[in-house]
């Protein structure tokens, strides 16, 4: 359901969900993108396996991509938890959870093509394998920056490449000192190309200086 209420302040706020595989319920969302020109809501629909899009002021959603129950064919997402908006190419970028990748839907397509890790959901703990990706965000250069949140680390992808370097963490190793992680769980990167870890078990967030 869609509930709308004033807070504190007068301002009007939306809350979007309500358990369940309907179209205005969700099961434990977790990315989140604006659409700044369509003002179109993407959201991650972990348990249902599945995109949403909510148009501004819509009382129902839509299911932009996924849907069609947990797999790894090319029409399906398995738990899906970070999201990113590329305008350039139109298109969602998601962490595919489960199946151990990022993958790349064009909004126009009715297919993902695989961006990094196993097309075939395998975890793994190599260069070119993740184990339970959780996030993803791009550099103006399109260098993609992921949190392999099982094996400890943050891989760099460079634009157009399939193979990964770790660039924070200790692949495999958990720790409380400045170079370890305890499950990182989201990346970000500040106007500098400063990296920004939360790092989820560890209570903290991390800054790495631009690599």
């Amino acid at each position: 359901m869609i509930v709308q209420e004033k807070d504190n302040h007068g301002i009007s706020v939306v809350h979007i969900g309500g358990a369940g595989n309907g179209l205005n319920q969700l099961i434990g969302p977790y990315g989140i993108e604006l659409d700044k020109i369509t003002n179109t809501l993407y959201i991650a629909d972990y348990n249902n396996n599945r995109i949403m899009a909510y148009p501004k002021n819509a009382i129902n959603g839509t299911v932009a991509f996924g849907g069609q129950g947990a797999g790894i064919n090319r029409t399906q997402l398995w738990a899906p938890v970070g999201i990113y908006l590329d305008y350039v190419s139109n298109s969602l970028l998601i962490a595919n959870h489960e199946a151990d990748n990022v993958v790349r839907w064009t909004r126009t397509e009715q297919q993902w093509t695989l961006m990094a890790g196993d097309i075939n959901g395998v975890e793994n703990s190599t260069s070119t394998t993740f184990y339970r990706v959780t996030d993803m965000i791009f550099d103006p250069m399109g260098n993609m920056y992921v949190a392999d949140r099982n094996n400890q680390r943050i891989q760099l992808f460079m634009s157009g490449e399939y193979v990964g370097k770790t660039i924070a963490g200790v692949t495999g190793v958990f720790g409380t000192n400045a170079s370890l992680f305890n499950r990182p769980w989201c990346v970000k990167l500040d106007s500098q190309l400063n990296l920004y870890v939360a790092d989820a078990n560890n209570h903290r967030i991390q800054k790495f200086l631009r690599y």
